[in-house]
């Protein structure tokens, strides 16, 4: 699915992929997306959905960077998790985006 930037994105930083098996070390709930935490991670502090930790353990390989994006930028989704977008920009590069900044481009 294509996606259009209606408000820019400047993300926190680059993060290293963490491998499935990885501790977390889970902290408060955020509370302006539900389903997501504020963690530790390899001692590097970020966010994670909830559906990708079980029992303080990655499930899944994660990325936590997000795209630093414009307005108008078009993005292809490839997937949405909690009211996040992972998604891949026109320069190839992968990463989070809210969903509340982009419009679908698809049509019913």
């Amino acid at each position: 699915m294509k996606v259009k930037v209606i408000k820019s994105h400047l993300g926190e930083g680059h993060f290293p992929t963490f491998k499935k098996g990885t501790t977390v070390e889970m902290g408060e709930a955020c509370t302006h997306f539900l389903h997501w935490f504020a963690c530790d991670i390899s001692g590097h502090q970020t966010y994670v959905p909830e559906s990708f930790i079980n029992n303080d353990v990655l499930i899944r390989d994660y990325n936590p960077t997000e795209l630093v994006q414009c307005e108008g930028d078009i993005l292809e989704v490839h997937e949405i998790i909690h009211a996040w977008l992972i998604a891949t920009n026109e320069n190839g590069d992968t990463g989070w985006i809210p969903a509340e900044v982009v419009i679908s481009l698809e049509c019913d």
